[in-house]
């Protein structure tokens, strides 16, 4: 084995940059599913308070927003494990194409077959979101009242 001259690690290096700037989107799109997903807790522990005062009617109500958000909470975690195991196997990939360089081998196949992990991971998480997104969007309406309060305010 000899070891790889400097145009060889530059070019090793620029295969390595657009998994770099995938990374850079992943980490973008977990921060946002991880502010969703603080929300959603600041959302039940507002409620668990609330819940011990209320009057049935209201408790009734709670709890019901209760348990939507618990499974908006379990969506959340699921789509920020799968980006994050998306980000994870974004990496290896990385290493892998590192090691293939410096050791003369052919990874072409273990480096396709993560690049389509990672597709998928990110699919799979991005699909999580968008449901729990769905989920939030149907949960909270506003009510018809405000709609028509707003539409003469502004003469529609």
């Amino acid at each position: 084995m000899t070891a790889p001259h400097v145009p060889e690690i530059a070019q090793i290096i620029q295969l390595a940059i657009a998994p770099v700037f995938l990374l850079v989107g992943i980490g973008g799109l977990l921060n946002v599913m991880a502010g969703r997903l603080a929300r959603i807790v600041d959302r039940v522990r507002a409620l668990e308070l609330d819940v011990l005062v209320a009057d049935e009617a209201r408790r009734r109500d709670e709890i019901g927003e209760l348990a939507v958000l618990a499974r908006r909470m379990v969506i959340c975690h699921w789509a920020i494990a799968l980006c994050t195991v998306s980000a994870m196997l974004v990496c290896v990939m990385v290493i892998v194409l590192f090691l293939a360089s410096i050791g003369a081998l052919d990874f072409g196949i273990p480096v396709a077959l993560l690049f389509i992990a990672v597709m998928s991971a990110l699919t799979l998480g991005l699909s999580l979101f968008l449901w729990e997104i769905n989920i939030s969007t149907r949960v909270v309406r506003v009510r018809e009242e405000y709609v028509r309060a707003a539409r003469s305010l502004h003469g529609s």
